[in-house]
């Protein structure tokens, strides 16, 4: 039987699908409506042309996800696909149904595609919490920036008034206390006063909403990840940013190689003819870096091995910023098999590489699926 790929590029309000065929030629293409009655239309458009062999969508994790959650629930493998080459855009030019069989191209040829996240567990639970704390955390120091920048311009008489307290959170406590004449917010005092307040008050109800945030987050981050949690330095916040990285499917990565990389924690060579170094990987997930670096940090202040590994390190001569980027690599291989151990059970743990089998007229190719 014939084997089809399948492309989609996905938007907010319409998917466009191409079909190749096993030989790369393009059967057709079509845009559907970006909800169920339009994934199930898209589905059934698709099965026409033949036996499905694997679909490659762009935007899995946010414009494509209902998609991605309906496929996967008929049981199709579905692949993330990154953009087109900037060379491919240059030939073709720019379009929906151009990207949608770009997309299609790159399963084909087993380059540039990687394993979608699954977005219908605990995890995904935890990712859409922590977007809303992140959110919380980036408006409360937003706000804690305007509050001093205030404070700077303010009113001689009142800015000694708050000069009393050494820092921004003490400053922000006598702010709530202000109680400004609304009558007279014509004069700069009683206005800044009013404006302060806001502040003030706009930095404590943000404290609050995050704290209700993270004893939501808590129990989920160790029931989902309790050999995680277990490591030495490893909070339940980091550990919730480097689930959210792995996600629920932690079997996509093939090593943890795979996921150093996806942290951005794996060196990368930049030797040429007798020079031999590597570099750092600028790519992966921030958050996820963060994290590993903020855990070698606690570590080399109270871990014994690890101011060891330090001491060492540093005898032959690597800066501090060379151990800890050292160690950071370690840490991902340790947090990865914790995160294996947690969301895995124990016979899918040695699982190898995925791979897609698509039939054409000179045999069957298996593509092994990269994962970072």
């Amino acid at each position: 039987m014939t084997k089809i790929v399948v492309g989609v590029d996905a938007h907010t309000d319409s998917h466009d699908a191409a079909v190749l065929d096993d030989c790369g030629r393009l059967l057709a293409t079509r845009t559907f409506r970006a909800d169920a009655g339009g994934y199930h239309d898209l589905l059934g458009w698709v099965q026409r042309f033949g036996a499905i062999a694997a679909f490659g969508v762009e935007s899995t994790g946010s414009y494509a996800a209902g998609l991605v959650r309906h496929l996967r629930a008929q049981g199709l493998e579905v692949l993330e696909v990154n953009q087109p080459h900037a060379h491919s855009r240059r030939r073709r030019g720019k379009s929906d149904p151009i990207d949608a069989e770009m997309a299609a191209r790159h399963v084909l040829a087993g380059s540039s595609v990687v394993i979608a996240k699954d977005t219908t567990g605990i995890v995904e639970a935890i990712r859409q919490l922590r977007v809303a704390r992140d959110g919380a955390v980036k408006a409360r120091s937003a706000a804690l920036n305007a509050l001093t920048g205030l404070i700077v311009t303010a009113p001689e008489q009142l800015r000694q008034q708050l000069l009393v307290r050494n820092t921004t959170r003490g400053r922000a406590t006598l702010c709530a206390r202000f109680r400004p004449d609304r009558a007279r917010l014509h004069e700069p005092v009683h206005a800044a006063k009013t404006a302060l307040q806001s502040l003030a008050r706009r930095v404590i109800d943000l404290d609050a909403e995050i704290t209700a945030l993270d004893r939501q987050l808590t129990p989920l981050v160790t029931k989902a990840a309790p050999a995680t949690t277990a490591r030495l330095a490893v909070s339940t916040g980091h550990a919730g940013a480097l689930l959210v990285t792995a996600g629920q499917n932690v079997d996509r990565l093939r090593s943890e190689a795979s996921f150093a990389a996806l942290c951005g924690a794996s060196p990368l060579p930049v030797s040429t003819g007798r020079t031999d170094r590597h570099r750092l990987n600028y790519g992966g997930d921030r958050d996820a870096n963060r994290a590993l670096h903020m855990i070698a940090v606690c570590r080399l202040r109270h871990c014994e091995r690890s101011r060891a590994y330090a001491e060492r390190r540093t005898a032959q001569g690597k800066t501090k910023t060379e151990i800890i980027r050292c160690l950071k690599r370690y840490i991902a291989r340790e947090i990865y098999h914790a995160l294996v151990t947690d969301l895995l059970p124990p016979t899918s743990r040695r699982r190898p590489a995925p791979t897609v089998s698509i039939t054409c007229g000179a045999g069957t190719i298996g593509r092994t699926v990269k994962t970072t």
